[in-house]
């Protein structure tokens, strides 16, 4: 994947659904953007962000419909989604990219810049946006509602 994407993970998205249900604007426009699952350490040295990784995506399925609703249109994190969201995914065509756990350095070389959108309180969970060139990630669901994961468990 190449371009901009947005870091956010359990307690940002429970901020920017809370935001949605008060009718307040979010902090960048979520329209047609991609949220990467995760929460990058510090920058250190001369990287624009420390090491990121996906999280578990399941964690931010009582999130993720609301979000999807309002134009949200990519997602990457790692491990299945539950069914409701597979189809929330087809319903708004939208996809869910993969990127593979434990390789949070290798990730790491694919971030150009970051900057700090909102929730600064939050430390390392707050939202970025961060740059990628060439970031590894792969369809997991795409907007036809094609699930890898379930694909997989069939294939048992």
């Amino acid at each position: 994947m190449n371009g901009t994407i947005f870091t956010a993970r359990d307690k940002a998205h429970q901020s920017l659904v809370e935001m949605l249900k008060r009718g307040e604007d979010l902090p960048f426009a979520i329209k047609g953007e991609v949220i990467f699952y995760a929460g990058p350490t510090p920058a250190h040295h001369h990287l624009p962000l420390g090491v990121v990784g996906p999280t578990t995506s399941a964690r931010m399925d009582r999130f993720t419909i609301p979000l999807l609703e309002n134009g949200l249109k990519g997602m990457i994190g790692k491990g299945p989604r539950e069914e409701a969201i597979r189809n929330a995914i087809k319903k708004h065509k939208a996809v869910y990219f993969a990127a593979i756990g434990g390789v949070a350095a290798v990730l790491t070389q694919s971030i150009t810049s970051a900057s700090l959108v909102a929730f600064e309180d939050l430390g390392t969970e707050a939202i970025f946006r961060v740059a990628v060139k060439d970031f590894p990630c792969i369809v997991a669901i795409d907007s036809h509602g094609n699930d890898i994961y379930e694909q997989a468990d069939q294939a048992r």
